[in-house]
């Protein structure tokens, strides 16, 4: 199975990185392309809560799995989108890099689709990799 993933190094302690990045709602502060983002029915930012999200691609509704603050890391599923995946689950990660200071961070996911690869790409190209660019310049 293709599996969309990204990562880059961004210039910036990771808990601080982690500090903005665990904010579920806020997406529409830093993924190009995206033009809201909230969290539905004022639920709070803790598993089990879902954003209802706006942009080019169109409405996606998401609902956070996990979220582990030791090991920096944020978990979601897709429950409604316009793309054509199924069982889609993506994680989010920030790890210290040891030798310099800096945040490694990465995107990944895994899901069903009859054209898995075509997809991945899309999540690959259009939004991991843009998505962390955008982190990148915000922290650098």
């Amino acid at each position: 199975m293709d599996k969309p993933y990204a990562s880059t190094v961004i210039r910036a302690d990771a808990d601080e990185v982690w500090a903005y990045l665990r904010d579920f709602g806020n997406l529409a502060e830093w993924l190009p392309g995206i033009t809201t983002c909230e969290i539905e029915d004022g639920g709070t930012l803790a598993p089990g809560a879902v954003r209802r999200i706006e942009g080019a691609g169109g409405v996606f509704r998401e609902r956070l799995s996990s979220l582990d603050d030791p090991e920096r890391s944020l978990t979601y599923e897709i429950l409604e989108c316009p793309l054509p995946v199924r069982n889609y689950r993506a994680t989010c990660r920030v790890a210290p890099v040891t030798d310099t200071g800096e945040a490694f961070v990465e995107w990944y996911a895994s899901f069903e689709a009859d054209d898995p690869g075509r997809v991945a790409k899309i999540f690959t190209r259009g939004v991991f990799a843009p998505g962390l660019d955008s982190l990148r310049k915000r922290f650098g």
